[in-house]
């Protein structure tokens, strides 16, 4: 009969019980088990990379076997592992999520990337800082990383969650980031500003789709950091609308967005008339995820 319950076997090695969790993860057709497991066990044990491997032939302690028990039954129930861990790394830097906030994603470190080598090519007078700003900042990855990797930058921060800017202004407090963070839907916060820099990565999931996601993105990610209106392009159509709340446009706007969504967000910035070069940026697998225009 099918478990549907973990419970750790007694007197098991940390090996043996990395075997039985994964093996129930694998039972519970949760997506990469052994990876998961080991995840957990981890965060459990307060161990990671050589420390664990070294331990795995140790008793596992009794005193954290329902630690491990509780976590892997909220992973068979299709809770992500970064909200039971409570972290999520990005640039190689820890960041706290919890669900008022959207798991950082890998790909999403190209859009950094991309926006600190154009970033870097935009002059300015002597002694004149650059103005950076991140919409739909979430758990405040791409601000924070930006702060921290471009020291000569003013980053600032919005978003119109304000459970998500009590996150990102912890995880800026962590990391020793310097960010100015502001409430309110899209570019509204900055109105009057002459950002040099303007940074998103919106909610871009057609709402249609929303329902196919895989459960542990769809039934517990935050809906308003995934839902993007029938085709997937309102919020960006909206920060096109903005624009005029600023008092002069970005020199550079990077934008990150979901499969297929590249080629109508490009003549959206072409429509806008303000960059007169429009780069797409793939992601590791190819497939293109960026969109920047700037103007030179």
């Amino acid at each position: 009969m099918k478990r549907t319950t973990f419970e750790l076997t007694p007197q098991r090695s940390i090996r043996e019980a990395f075997v039985e969790a994964s093996s129930f993860l694998d039972g519970m057709r949760v997506m990469e088990p052994q990876r998961n497991a080991q995840l957990l066990l981890e965060h459990v044990l307060g161990l990671s990379g050589t420390s664990y491997y070294m331990a795995l032939a140790e008793p596992f302690p009794a005193d954290r076997r329902h630690a491990l028990e509780d976590a892997i039954n909220r992973k068979a129930q299709g809770v992500p592992a970064q909200y039971i861990i409570g972290e999520q790394e990005f640039y190689g830097r820890p960041f706290e999520v919890t669900s008022a906030v959207l798991i950082p994603r890998p790909e999403t470190e190209l859009l950094v990337e991309a926006v600190l080598k154009y970033g870097q090519e935009l002059t300015l007078q002597p002694d004149v800082r650059l103005k950076a700003i991140d919409i739909g900042t979430g758990s405040g990855a791409i601000a924070i990383t930006l702060a921290l990797q471009a020291a000569a930058w003013d980053m600032y921060a919005s978003d119109i969650s304000p459970a998500a800017l009590e996150v990102a202004a912890r995880n800026a407090k962590q990391l020793q980031a310097a960010v100015e963070f502001r409430q309110g839907n899209l570019l509204e916060p900055f109105a009057g500003m002459a950002p040099d820099i303007l940074v998103s990565n919106p909610p871009y999931i057609p709402a249609q789709d929303i329902e196919e996601l895989q459960p542990e993105v769809r039934d517990y990610e935050p809906r308003t950091a995934l839902d993007g209106g029938s085709d997937g392009l309102d919020p960006y159509r909206i920060m096109m609308e903005q624009l005029p709340l600023l008092s002069a446009p970005p020199r550079l706007i990077a934008f990150e967005l979901g499969m297929g969504q590249a080629g109508n967000v490009a003549q959206l910035l072409r429509q806008a008339g303000h960059w007169n070069d429009i780069i797409i940026v793939p992601d590791l697998v190819g497939i293109d995820r960026h969109v920047l225009g700037i103007a030179r």
